[in-house]
């Protein structure tokens, strides 16, 4: 049913019944003649209607087994007193066409309340939107100035140009890993000791920093990464052993979790008992020193007097 909306105050809701078949014309003209005159020049239905006060009469009829029953609807703009006026006027209306009929006011509603309630509950799914819109910026750019600060301290390290993080120089201990996404992720949890390999063959440049620093190899959690930690094994020196999570890699780790592996790092001697791989290379263990306990190393010339493995900057 099509409603006249022009500045429509209130809408006055009534029911309709008759004793034979009738139609919307029928319904309409009963109104317009049977209140004509009653009540007053002033609330003259045609009158209002040309002044636009009133709007459009709309009317529904269901008409089954020789009776007729609809409902009518008359938009007004009226104040409220007028509009009770105009709403009590139409049942007086008796007849329609040649029918007895009745006409009940059923309700005057405030189309102004509906309107309000409308509003009040758009705004909430704007205001909503705005919200989720806000969050979702907020976090995107921390993200991207996450991203932005992680890939200006990368840097290409040695002849191959590896990625590694800014103080691998500086540092005693390294962590070295598989990938430029590897390193990436240990820079956005604040670790900056840490380099990459870059594939399964072991850089020259890295097996030189093993020589001199603390070592420890943090490889993904599948059979990729345990085929990268054996090559570590057989051609660099290795002090601990850091794994993910079984299935998992080391790029798509969170803070904590990557913090939780490098705590359970395991001394490579243990780790070459618990798996029975064989270091045909270099690795040692964190008291070997290279050369024992009497080794130069251990002692005050320069050596590392302890060995308890790269913990984060």
């Amino acid at each position: 049913m099509n409603v006249d909306p022009n500045a429509t105050k209130y809408m006055i809701r009534a029911r309709i019944s008759a004793d034979g078949v009738i139609e919307k014309p029928d319904v309409v003209g009963a109104v317009f003649g049977q209140t004509e005159g009653l009540l007053g020049d002033e609330l003259d239905l045609r009158d209002l209607q040309k002044s636009g006060r009133v709007g459009r009469i709309e009317v529904e009829i269901d008409s089954k087994k020789g009776k007729s029953e609809g409902e009518v609807l008359i938009p007004s703009s009226l104040d409220q007193v007028e509009t009770a006026i105009l709403a009590s006027g139409l049942e007086t209306v008796d007849r329609i066409g040649p029918c007895k009929a009745r006409i009940e006011v059923v309700t005057v509603e405030d189309v102004r309340t509906a309107k309000r309630a409308r509003i009040v509950d758009r705004a909430k799914g704007i205001l909503n939107k705005m919200m989720t819109e806000s969050k979702d910026v907020g976090a995107d750019l921390a993200d991207e100035v996450r991203k932005s600060v992680q890939v200006e301290e990368i840097t290409s390290y040695g002849r191959e140009r590896l990625p590694a993080g800014p103080n691998v120089d500086a540092s005693d201990a390294i962590i070295v890993v598989e990938g430029r996404s590897d390193v990436l992720n240990l820079l956005s949890c604040g670790i900056k000791n840490v380099i990459a390999v870059e594939g399964t063959s072991v850089p020259e440049t890295v097996r030189e920093l093993s020589r001199g620093k603390t070592v420890t190899a943090f490889t993904d959690g599948d059979r990729s990464g345990e085929l990268i930690l054996r090559e570590m094994l057989q051609t660099m020196d290795v002090d601990f052993v850091a794994r993910a999570p079984r299935g998992t890699e080391v790029e798509d780790l969170t803070q904590k979790q990557i913090m939780k592996c490098l705590r359970n790092k395991i001394p490579i001697n243990q780790y070459l008992e618990m798996t029975g791989f064989e270091a045909t290379g270099a690795s040692r263990g964190p008291m070997d020193e290279r050369g024992g306990a009497g080794s130069p190393r251990e002692g005050s010339g320069g050596g590392r007097p302890d060995r308890q493995g790269p913990s984060p900057p």
